[in-house]
């Protein structure tokens, strides 16, 4: 019998490497207010290299699915997960992230109060490792990072890191693509939004995520960020102008974004002190370069990575 009133949500987790920051997602999960016995997890192994770490933080919960996919690549992971899925809702979030207590409980309220909805968008909260002391790449994270409403504005979609729709709603538009590394929720959400579909950002929809801490984290994030925009915005069936086009649209944003950005570091009240402003601006230009230099070993045959 479908309970109307607690519908059944199967949550979606990819993972790849990460079993010790999956235990605590797990844990969050286990202690959501929604009803246990109405909700399924299924972690997506990616081809971690220690199944036997993996399989030892799964043991002890309730209502967990283990699978594995071997296509590499976060959304072939979440493909393979929503083939298993039994539930009539959705709900996608990263194996580094902290749901918040009542995530679903929210997430379901605003599936159902949005006329024709498609897609929730919640809230990405980034923390730090030492709140007293965060490294300028933390600081530059909070700035920069997981953007959600933003992303929903501008590219009609938003980070599976905390992502709910109905299932019908995938049905109809299909899985992702899994030929992207990274933007493949972007992607996917704007084929929710050229179907038709109400997506909102729900600030109250909340989970948490750890800010990169290091150069080469950030440095493997940009990676896989920028070939993930030039594979889903250099499209293979574009004519050989709007290729070129694109490709100087994305390098041009490489270039003039950073200006942008030292303008709103230096404004921001998050940043107390000069030196942090200016630390900062130097990794976003950081970025910057490294972006654009993806980019040009991409244009000229490299294959996208997923970071």
């Amino acid at each position: 019998m479908v309970d109307a009133m607690n519908p059944i949500i199967s949550v979606i987790i990819p993972i790849f490497n990460d079993a010790a920051r999956l235990g605590k997602c797990l844990m969050a999960l286990s202690q959501q207010t929604y009803e246990k016995s109405r909700f399924e997890i299924i972690v997506v192994d990616n081809g971690s290299d220690d199944l036997d770490q993996l399989k030892h933080v799964l043991n002890g919960y309730k209502n967990i699915i283990l699978a594995h996919e071997l296509i590499p690549g976060s959304y072939a992971a979440r493909n393979h997960g929503l083939s298993l899925a039994q539930g009539e809702i959705i709900a996608f979030t990263d194996a580094d992230c902290i749901p918040a207590v009542d995530w679903l409980e929210r997430g379901i309220f605003h599936l159902r109060q949005t006329p024709n909805c498609g897609q929730v968008v919640g809230n990405v909260r980034l923390f730090f490792s030492d709140p007293q002391h965060p490294t300028v790449v933390e600081l530059y994270e909070s700035l920069t990072a997981f953007s959600q409403e933003l992303l929903l504005q501008d590219s009609h979609g938003g980070a599976t890191a905390n992502v709910l729709t109905w299932r019908r709603v995938i049905d109809q538009v299909g899985p992702f693509d899994i030929r992207l590394k990274s933007n493949g929720d972007l992607e996917w959400g704007q084929r929710v939004f050229e179907a038709g579909y109400t997506q909102v950002y729900a600030p109250d929809v909340q989970v948490l995520h750890p800010a990169r801490r290091s150069l080469s984290e950030l440095h493997k994030r940009t990676v896989r960020l920028s070939g993930g925009a030039f594979d889903r915005l250099i499209k293979p069936d574009d004519s050989f102008i709007q290729k070129q086009r694109m490709f100087a649209r994305l390098l041009l944003d490489d270039l003039t974004s950073p200006i942008d950005f030292v303008i709103k570091a230096c404004r921001s009240p998050d940043l107390t002190c000069w030196q942090d402003k200016f630390k900062v601006s130097l990794v976003r230009l950081y970025v910057g370069f490294i972006s654009a230099g993806e980019k040009i070993r991409l244009k000229f045959g490299g294959a996208s990575q997923r970071g």
